[in-house]
């Protein structure tokens, strides 16, 4: 709620609708006291005038508004912040908008996450139940979820080729269900989560008893499984056993998508 001011009029209707007009709201988000009511006097002699005490009741989407735009002056950022509201699914969306909004948008998310959340915080405090809230900028949601799926989809075919699960990096609850709902009709690949937060992360694994093909497609590849020597010439066969051979491991580091998501497989890959 905003700031208590006094009104005066000659009536306290009139001393209504001043209030209505200077605090640029509706009769129905208008909270005001009658502080002492019009009085005609005697003759018209000593007449007083109707006092009235009036606040405006602060909407979410004032609140919403009123919260981001002191972080944003904290911040040193100027953006313009539009607020809609679905009734039907009870969701509060906001979109901001500005010259520079990286800051706001975080590595890979983190600091919009953030603020969507403490945002939800002040937001529900002012509600009997409960407000979803969203915020966006730049289309920043939308394009994070087309790199995940595109993840999704790469790593599931990784795994039907190295038939081995691969871990992904930690997410949050929102990334982990896009990964989830991204392969959930693939047949040969299954999807769970392991882990505590906020390290839980998502792990791709082959369904059991699939037959992907790649083993009849390596059998009767080109060679026959052996390597082409290039400086003896012909062919030599993998040396597994030799101790000269030297098992890569794949880490988060360096298995890096271009939006800087990482994965790693369960096992060395030879």
């Amino acid at each position: 709620m905003s700031e208590w001011k006094e009104f005066s009029a000659k009536t306290v209707d009139e001393a209504i609708n001043n209030a209505l007009v200077e605090l640029e709201t509706t009769r129905e988000n208008l909270e005001y006291e009658v502080i002492e009511k019009e009085s005609s006097g005697i003759l018209g002699l000593f007449s007083k005038p109707a006092v009235i005490r009036a606040s405006k009741k602060l909407t979410l989407e004032d609140i919403a508004i009123g919260f981001l735009s002191k972080v944003f002056k904290a911040m040193n950022i100027e953006a313009s912040i539009e607020v809609a509201i679905n009734e039907e699914e009870n969701v509060m969306n906001i979109e901001f908008s500005g010259e520079d909004m990286g800051p706001l948008i975080g590595k890979r998310g983190a600091t919009l996450d953030s603020l969507q959340y403490l945002t939800s915080l002040v937001v529900n405090k002012e509600t009997d139940g409960y407000m979803k809230v969203k915020l966006d900028t730049e289309n920043y949601r939308a394009r994070r979820k087309e790199t995940l799926e595109n993840l999704a989809k790469n790593i599931a075919h990784k795994v039907k080729r190295i038939h081995r699960p691969v871990f992904l990096e930690p997410m949050n609850p929102y990334e982990r269900r896009i990964i989830h709902s991204a392969l959930q009709n693939d047949k040969y690949v299954e999807t769970h989560s392991e882990g505590e937060e906020p390290y839980r992360k998502v792990v791709i694994t082959l369904k059991p008893g699939v037959d992907t093909g790649y083993e009849r497609r390596e059998k009767y590849s080109y060679g026959g499984g052996r390597s082409y020597n290039r400086n003896g010439g012909g062919y030599r066969k993998k040396r597994y056993g030799d101790s000269s051979y030297k098992k890569r491991e794949y880490n988060a580091d360096r298995n890096v998508n271009e939006s800087g998501t990482g994965v790693e497989d369960s096992t060395t890959e030879e």
